[in-house]
């Protein structure tokens, strides 16, 4: 079932046995991108899958708290499944997050939440390429501890039980055309090419048929996205110009986004805007107001100033280490002041912007 809840961006009910999952969409502008710290530094993913197994869906008590391993892992592998079908960002400008709850487990809750993914990013109107689907395939061996023969008995969309007592877990994700992903454990010795041939005849017939029933909740993403999904509108201004855009400690964004009643201004540090919010015309307001504060003639909108003063010092030298002061912290970098200006203050020093993927990590 999809569309279940009405105020959510994209909602879907997927019930497969006694594996049931809550899956939801919500649609963001590139401002809510998922930040993650890595060992090589900043990176942010325009897509991402949370994946939610709570004790009481298969009927215990326990503390819920951070995700654990097993979590990570399951949500990586839906993602993985559902982003070849993911619309690039110029043809869809918007970060996309997908939760799934998983509410009821005797099976693949994992391939589960690509179903139930899917069909909640196709009700928030994502245009994705073809739907997804996901299946798992188990194995039942008399000799565990030998090499899959003839006599192995490949079982579709396996239980609990199956996967405990089988010897294979292998969970494969795709559309009609092919695989997006897969998964495979053993715990025999190995597996033969015929099985394996098997197991994949088996995946996609079951594949296909989960995609049929799929097709009879919705057969496409929805042509319109859901009002309650802000729009985006983009432009870009050059790099030297993001200051203005910005102001000393945020005031300036802060009073565009206030004034043009905004729900946020994004800036990019290679000079790209996402201007989001539900009112079209302000929101072209703003991108006019954008473009004037940013043009040589532009000023701050804030009435009759003069002109403000400008760094008269020696130029800074390219490649050239230099100590700064720092003048402002921001959450998406600092201010740094690198060279001094007049010692009676009639001029300012050289400043600029430290952006918080150079800054140190140590």
């Amino acid at each position: 079932e999809a569309g279940f809840l009405p105020r959510v961006h994209g909602s879907a009910l997927f019930t497969r046995g006694q594996t049931q999952v809550v899956a939801t969409a919500t649609l963001g502008d590139s401002g809510m991108r998922q930040k993650m710290d890595r060992i090589d530094g900043m990176v942010q993913k325009r897509f991402y899958l949370q994946y939610t197994f709570p004790p009481s869906c298969v009927g215990e008590t326990g503390r819920v708290g951070a995700p654990g391993r097993r979590e990570v892992g399951h949500g990586n592998l839906a993602e993985r499944a559902l982003i070849p079908a993911l619309p690039t960002e110029d043809e869809f400008p918007y970060t996309i997050r997908v939760e799934s709850l998983v509410t009821e487990s005797n099976g693949s809750s994992s391939m589960a939440s690509v179903c139930g993914g899917c069909l909640a990013l196709m009700d928030a109107g994502v245009p994705i390429s073809s739907p997804i689907a996901g299946i798992a395939m188990g194995m039942l061996l008399g000799d565990k501890g030998a090499v899959s023969d003839e006599n192995a008995v490949i079982v579709s969309d396996i239980t609990g039980t199956e996967d405990g007592l089988g010897t294979m877990d292998f969970k494969v994700a795709g559309n009609k055309e092919g695989i997006t992903t897969f998964q495979l454990d053993i715990k025999c010795e190995g597996l033969t090419l015929d099985t394996m041939k098997k197991a994949l005849e088996q995946a996609k017939a079951g594949r296909l048929h989960i995609l049929g029933e799929m097709d009879k909740a919705l057969t496409e993403a929805r042509g319109e996205l859901p009002a309650t999904v802000p729009k985006v509108i983009k432009l870009k201004i050059a790099e030297d110009s993001i200051g203005k855009v910005i102001g000393p400690g945020g005031k300036q964004i802060r009073a565009l986004i206030e004034d043009f009643e905004l729900t946020n201004i994004n800036v990019e540090e290679n000079g790209a805007v996402q201007v989001s919010g539900f009112d079209m015309k302000k929101m072209e307001e703003a991108k006019e107001m954008i473009t004037l504060l940013t043009s040589q003639m532009g000023g701050g909108g804030r009435g009759s100033r003069g002109p403000k003063p400008e760094y008269v010092g020696p130029e800074p030298e390219v490649g050239k280490v230099y100590t700064g002061k720092i003048t402002g912290i921001h959450n998406f970098g600092v201010f740094l002041e690198i060279l001094p200006g007049a010692e009676d203050g009639s001029t300012p020093g050289c400043e600029g912007l430290c952006h918080v993927s150079d800054l140190h990590v140590e």
